[in-house]
């Protein structure tokens, strides 16, 4: 089977220029691997201080990429976001705006680490130690039968 790594890792290859092309594949490569471990069915003492070293490693470089790599580049959202805001905006009162669609609208866009999911990311370990491997819980509800009494 061939694994996410294999496929991520050559296609973004050589997309951005040095020394940032080094920086995305060392961050992919350190999320597939801490990936591959958070997904493990089973862990062993060893297992989980290697998932602990990953994802320190993972946090540093996610910190390095959003500190050297994204300010070198601009980015801003996506079109169908700027203008579903803009139509938002046409809608909400009487400071409506004419639509012009020369005028780029688009918001700058940077990559957020200060979000719950990224936050998270550094829990995993304790997790897995304290409650088992994901696949052996679910967080789906249960309906309990209904008793009837006759």
């Amino acid at each position: 089977m061939v694994s996410v790594w294999q496929c991520a890792l050559p296609v973004f290859e050589n997309l951005l220029p040095e020394p940032h092309n080094s920086q995305v594949q060392r961050l992919l490569f350190l999320l597939c691997h801490w990936h591959a471990l958070a997904k493990l069915r089973m862990h062993t003492d060893y297992t989980l201080d290697i998932m602990e070293h990953t994802t320190a490693q993972l946090a540093q470089q996610m910190r390095n990429f959003s500190s050297e790599t994204c300010p070198a580049f601009v980015t801003k959202e996506l079109c169908h976001k700027a203008e579903s805001r803009r139509r938002r905006k046409a809608q909400g009162g009487p400071s409506k705006t004419a639509y012009s669609p020369a005028v780029d609208v688009r918001r700058p866009k940077m990559l957020n680490l200060c979000t719950y999911k990224v936050h998270a990311l550094g829990d995993y370990h304790d997790q897995i130690k304290m409650f088992g491997t994901t696949d052996s819980f679910s967080t789906q509800l249960v309906r309990l039968p209904l008793h009837h009494s006759s």
